[in-house]
């Protein structure tokens, strides 16, 4: 009953009002304002603030800065195999597995297709087609900030307009379609495997999503955009190498070409991970 008014209260809620109200907030340098958050929110979530690059809770300027801080350079070794594909963030496994046809699986009962999650754009999901995915929960307290599984070069920048549900558990257990709903910043790279996209998708009472090479994305009009960038200059990032960010809580979604990847048999739903380590190995190109 408690999950049914849960995902009930949300088809209700104003996700973008709410989101905004919050993301003043959280944006605030008011010194007690961000200060009671930052220390109401670490306590209750149990965020481990030893591994940061910044411990002290009261030298982050704002409740953002917190809640996207850096870390110390050892706290996320990267795996050291060259094979091996690298978890792009902190979380939990939700799904991992093949895409079939064009169809991802959400949660039992509930699937979306690629098409709808990048945007419409039939062509790019074609690129995908009976690929592999996988997709990333970062709770609360997790490190928000989401490096490159892969190393490559930027092609295409897609912001997709949407709803922003919760994406946690439960929500996704419930909402059909959730990933291609829910607001998100699409993000292709090219690669020695091929192409690779890096999804970040919004949530409820997400302030905002950022990459690396041009900043704050979303909230961004209710149209769908997208960049393309050329080779010159190029935007090439390394494998885990940081690519975007999080202002509160969501989920990454990585798709992979069909035949470059195989995960991990420990890559299961409920799975906790750690940016850096392999969540699969890729297979070479012949």
């Amino acid at each position: 009953m408690k999950s049914f008014l849960f995902v009930l209260l949300q088809y209700i809620l104003p996700h973008h009002l709410l989101s905004r109200i919050v993301g003043w907030f959280a944006s605030t340098e008011i010194t007690w304002i961000k200060n009671l958050f930052i220390q109401r929110f670490a306590a209750n979530f149990d965020v481990n603030m030893a591994e940061a690059a910044q411990e002290s809770l009261l030298e982050y300027k704002s409740f953002n800065a917190f809640f996207c801080r850096a870390l110390k350079p050892e706290a996320r070794p990267l795996e050291e195999e060259e094979n091996a594909l690298l978890c792009p963030a902190d979380g939990a496994i939700s799904q991992a597995g093949t895409i079939n046809g064009n169809t991802i699986f959400q949660a039992k009962g509930k699937s979306f297709s690629t098409t709808a999650l990048l945007g419409g754009d039939e062509t790019l999901a074609k690129k995908f087609e009976n690929g592999q995915y996988c997709t990333v929960y970062l709770s609360p307290k997790d490190y928000h900030r989401v490096h490159m599984p892969i190393s490559g070069t930027l092609t295409d920048m897609i912001h997709v307009p949407g709803a922003l549900f919760s994406v946690n558990p439960t929500t996704v257990n419930n909402v059909d379609n959730l990933f291609a709903r829910n607001e998100r910043v699409v993000s292709i790279f090219e690669t020695d495997v091929g192409p690779v996209a890096v999804v970040l998708v919004g949530a409820m009472i997400v302030a905002s999503i950022e990459t690396v090479w041009a900043g704050e994305i979303a909230p961004r009009g209710n149209k769908v955009t997208r960049q393309q960038y050329g080779e010159h200059p190029p935007i090439s990032l390394t494998r885990g190498s940081e690519m975007g960010r999080f202002k509160l809580g969501s989920t990454a979604v990585l798709l992979m070409p069909e035949n470059s990847t195989n995960w991990l048999e420990r890559m299961t739903p409920g799975r906790t991970v750690k940016m850096g380590e392999p969540l699969a190995t890729i297979k070479k190109r012949h």
